[in-house]
């Protein structure tokens, strides 16, 4: 009967795809409205804002010297991508300033057609990104290969590392990457010592700032790197070569503005797009790698608050007198609650983030300023500065206008070689070993390594484009890779196939087939997980005129099992008890277990020992073929649930579903238990709680488990008041008649009769419910975690992440104690002849946790859960194994 449902985290919706009336947000999806319409300043903001203006200030100016602009549009650009873009983002915590991966573009750009006319070309890419915005196209845009986005960027970082080594060694750039790489040996030779010597502290400062050991490490870090050394480059410049090139900043009644474009219509157009794409790429990319930064920020302050949890738990039920004591006899967390954390910041609206970059550029351009995007550098700053909300993005772009205004003569000190070597290192840190490593992995190199050469020769959108085509003819390459052999071995011809079964290998496959003996046997090893269906079609023609001719056709998977059989019926004699790959289906209307699988039907002999051959596209797995990716099903009101039907349709389709499926396979072993009877190995105490499925978790079948289910999987001692005997009955005859060999106490996560102990509970003093009768055998294992004698049982590697698992934990620790009292127990214990095993699981993570073998017998101080994994050679011993699992017959 299909009474269990697919797991869930206790934290997340009961949906995978919740409706937008639900309440529930979606990745990226919009955050809701804030709560009143002023803006509201906190401290942790303005604090920030200060540090991302200390950052922005002369990375703006570098930029604006990388691209051979006008320094004065470097901060119009800041300003404007501070405020505009900060005021309407849907990214509260990005800082949007001028682009680092346009570098080249821009630079190219303004040697072309002039800075007027690349004003006009940010304007127009501008105002498409509002296009794209409004037709929330943004979304498409993280679709892109990740190995093409991040060998763009590294490309752009590539370039803009060459041309400001040029400006480091005291000379000037050249027109593209590959000129700047040739015209290097020459700058070499007639290098100038004072500008390097300022480029190399530069460097070392940044280099060094974050490393800074100790006390003075953690304060001197307050101020951010790039910060510091520009300050000391320029402070040492002006003692030691005051004749070095320094920042000019024109008038600003001389700032050019845009005039309409002159030139070829398509080199435009192309211009444009170029623009948008690099722009609107870094910003999405940059807003994705926010929303990772703040949640990785959240988490930590939820784990402060987890301990300070468990604290409290132990304070409410042994006295607030006792925190401190107990905390530190015993070493637990006892310091007091952490300041409370700001609100939390919702995902990015990517949409309305793409609006916002689009406006943002639209009046940059509109007033002689650089493209703007959203920066990774200036936007984790933010984060790590303690920022709660927009307010200190657009406080920073404040700062950058005052800056412009009233340090002039400041900025004008910074000599040129500070400035680049600042642009080079940014450009350096654009080339990521990490993703170097993750494209390596996956595969991927190939695409990443033309994408990177494409942008260093052609430019960035020819680069681009080559990274999609090379992209798309190794997809090509991997799909068609389809390698067809065929061996005969003992009369017997083994076709093996590897790859993906598609049109295109038909023709080989269909010469392959051809060639065996139509009255022969055969067996075909079918190793990949997509068939379309030409290749369907022909290997069913081919299997129905082979059995029509006397042979007999066998299909398989690469482990050797057949393809229609369990996976575990190719590896062991154990069949599986429960169809779990089915599980489920008969609820969805429609639909039965049987649609999930294309059959090849191999004619009416029924010898020929054909199977079912399934086609394992994603498409047509069951919610259990990939964990962590199933769709859990929703609340029963929800609209995009399905209809949940009655107990008793639930019943019988569950009965129905048995008897088709797993009564075949389990009716030779229960003929078998009705003749001998029952022989288990094990008593299996644990709760009633649905999600809790001892067979699966245990890999066990029938006649292994004796098992009792209770709730909260509670063991009343025998001399409890008000005692249940049907616990102690079940023990008895367990230990006595049964002769079992152990007995697991088996709690979980999320237990609501935990939960319930930790909550309000009744004055003794009045009448209680057959609940709260029953759920007072539980108040000793609250008792023993807020006691002072008993360390607290904990998972190996971790803390329990919240009062109620260290609860969970504690109570299977107490209920083996309970186990102990009981006379039958004792005596076998005494015996030697009986074992006790504490065991957690965690439904979540579908994760079995197994008690020290010394805390399971009561021997050790030490209450440690260890984690059971695939392959543990200490999970399938007899001292351990919380199921004994044997072969049918």
């Amino acid at each position: 009967m299909s009474a269990c449902v697919p797991t869930r985290h206790d934290h997340t919706s009961r949906s995978s795809r919740p409706p937008r009336a639900s309440g529930i947000k979606r990745p990226h999806s919009p955050p809701p409205p804030p709560r009143g319409g002023r803006f509201r300043i906190a401290g942790a903001d303005l604090s920030a804002s200060i540090t991302v203006f200390l950052l922005a200030v002369p990375m703006s100016l570098g930029l604006a010297v990388a691209m051979d602009a006008p320094l004065e549009a470097g901060l119009i650009s800041a300003a404007i991508g501070g405020i505009v873009a900060g005021l309407l983002g849907g990214t509260p915590l990005q800082v949007s300033g001028p682009s680092a991966g346009l570098t080249v573009v821009t630079a190219e750009l303004i040697q072309i057609y002039g800075w007027r006319t690349t004003c006009a070309i940010t304007i127009g890419a501008g105002l498409l990104q509002i296009l794209l915005g409004s037709l929330r196209a943004a979304r498409s845009a993280l679709a892109v290969s990740p190995a093409i986005v991040h060998g763009t960027l590294a490309g752009i970082g590539v370039a803009i590392a060459l041309a400001q080594l040029h400006i480091v060694l005291g000379g000037s750039p050249q027109s593209s990457a590959v000129a700047n790489a040739l015209a290097l040996p020459d700058q070499l030779g007639r290098v100038s010592p004072a500008a390097p010597l300022v480029g190399l502290l530069t460097i070392t400062i940044l280099i060094l700032w974050p490393r800074i050991p100790g006390r003075i490490g953690r304060v001197v870090r307050r101020i951010p790197a790039a910060l510091a050394a520009v300050v000391t480059a320029t402070a040492v410049a002006a003692i030691t070569a005051p004749g070095i090139a320094r920042v000019d900043l024109p008038s600003w009644r001389s700032h050019a503005l845009p005039e309409i474009p002159h030139g070829p219509v398509l080199a435009l157009a192309t211009a444009v797009l170029t623009v948008m794409l690099v722009a609107s790429l870094e910003s999405l990319l940059a807003a994705v790698a926010v929303d990772k930064l703040s949640a990785g920020r959240a988490g930590g302050q939820a784990a402060a608050r987890s301990k300070a949890d468990l604290t409290s738990a132990s304070s409410s039920a042994s006295g607030p007198a006792s925190v401190s004591t107990s905390a530190s006899a015993q070493g637990r967390p006892g310091a007091a609650y952490p300041s409370p954390p700001g609100p939390p910041v919702g995902r990015s609206d990517l949409d309305r983030e793409l609006r916002a970059q689009g406006i943002a550029n639209t009046l940059s351009g509109l007033v002689g300023g650089l493209a703007v995007s959203g920066g990774a550098v200036r936007s984790s700053a933010n984060v790590r500065a303690g920022a709660t909300g927009r307010a200190s993005t657009v406080l920073h772009g404040v700062w950058v206008v005052l800056a412009a205004g009233l340090l002039v003569t400041a900025l004008e000190q910074i000599p040129l070689a500070a400035l680049a070597a600042l642009v080079m290192m940014v450009g350096i840190q654009m080339v990521s070993f990490a993703h170097i490593r993750n494209v390596h992995k996956h595969r991927e190199f190939l695409v990443y390594g033309a994408t990177i050469t494409g942008v260093l020769l052609f430019g960035v959108l020819k680069g681009v484009v080559i990274g999609i085509a090379v992209a798309v003819a190794v997809a090509l390459h991997r799909l068609a890779r389809t390698r067809i052999t065929v061996t005969e071995q003992g009369g017997q011809h083994l076709v093996v196939v590897r790859g993906q079964l598609t049109f295109l290998a038909v023709p080989r496959l269909s010469r392959a087939l051809a060639r065996l003996p139509q009255d022969g046997d055969a067996v075909v090893e079918l190793d990949g997980f997509f068939m379309d269906h030409a290749a369907y079609e022909t290997i069913q023609d081919w299997s129905i005129a082979q059995t029509a001719h006397g042979g007999r056709v066998v299909f398989t998977g690469r482990s050797g099992g057949r393809i229609a059989e369990p996976p575990s019926a190719a590896h062991t004699c154990c069949r599986p008890w429960t169809p779990w790959r089915n599980h489920h289906c008969h609820d969805r209307p429609g639909q039965t277990p049987e649609t999930h699988h294309a059959r090849l039907d191999t004619g009416p002999a029924p010898d020929s020992g054909s199977g079912s051959v399934e086609e394992r596209s994603p498409d047509h797995h069951t919610s259990h073929d990939a964990p962590g990716a199933h769709s859990t099903p929703g609340p029963a009101d929800s609209p995009t649930a399905a209809p949940r039907r009655t107990g008793g349709n639930r019943l019988f389709s569950g009965l129905s579903s048995f008897q088709r499926n797993t009564a075949p396979l389990v009716r030779e072993e229960l003929a078998r238990l009705a003749r001998e009877g029952q022989r288990p190995s094990q008593l299996f105490i644990t709760c009633a709680d649905s999600r809790l499925v001892t067979s699966m978790i245990t890999a066990s079948g029938p006649g292994d488990l004796f098992t009792v289910r209770n709730i909260g999987n509670l063991v009343p001692p025998p001399d409890a008041e008000s005692s249940d005997d049907s616990v102690g009955a079940a023990i008895e005859y367990a230990v006595d008649v049964l002769k079992v060999e152990s007995i697991t106490v088996c709690g979980h996560s999320g237990c609501g009769a935990m939960q319930a102990l930790l909550g309000a509970k009744p004055d003794l003093d009045t009448p209680l419910t057959s609940l709260w009768r029953w759920l007072r055998h539980g108040l000793p294992s609250l008792e023993r975690m807020a006691s002072r004698h008993h360390a607290w049982a904990r998972i190996s590697g971790r803390l329990p992440t919240d009062a109620v698992e260290q609860l969970c934990l504690t109570n299977v620790v107490q209920q083996l104690d309970h186990l102990r009292a009981h006379g039958s127990v004792a005596r076998r214990l005494a015996e030697g002849t009986l074992q006790l095993h504490g065991m957690y699981f965690h439904v979540g993570e579908a994760q079995a946790y197994l008690l020290t073998e010394g805390a399971s017998a009561g021997l050790a101080l030490d209450e440690v859960f260890d984690r059971v994994d695939p392959g543990d050679a200490h999970a399938s011993s007899d001292s351990h194994a919380p199921a004994d699992s044997r072969s049918p017959g």
